[in-house]
């Protein structure tokens, strides 16, 4: 997992939206779902290529993870959960489940 101090995961999201990473995921019945989409995938079908840990500068319990993703159909795109005392306990078991794979330095 890599940490980075970076005031907001916003700045790290737009980053990724640079690289082509445009697909925005939810939990949804026990699968992840492309809001755009609004196409369902399960653990199998999703690649976790890195995640970036966020602890709120004036709450250190607001706590987050951005996680960047990419789906079997080729889509990519980027999920932030809450960790700690908020986090989702079923999307923390789905990801648990999920492939970690690094993406090709050029992708970075």
């Amino acid at each position: 997992m890599t940490f980075q101090h970076i005031k907001h995961e916003k700045t790290k999201v737009d980053a990724y939206i640079e690289k082509g990473y445009t697909a925005s995921y939810q939990l949804e019945q026990g699968k992840l779902k492309d809001l755009k989409t609004e196409k369902l995938f399960s653990p199998n079908d999703v690649t976790i290529h890195d995640r970036f840990r966020y602890e709120g500068m004036s709450n250190p319990d607001d706590q987050s993870i951005l996680y960047i993703l990419s789906t079997n159909d080729g889509r990519k795109g980027t999920l932030v959960m809450p960790y700690g005392v908020n986090a989702d306990v079923e999307l923390t078991a789905f990801l648990n489940q999920v492939e970690h794979k690094s993406p090709d330095m050029s992708d970075k």
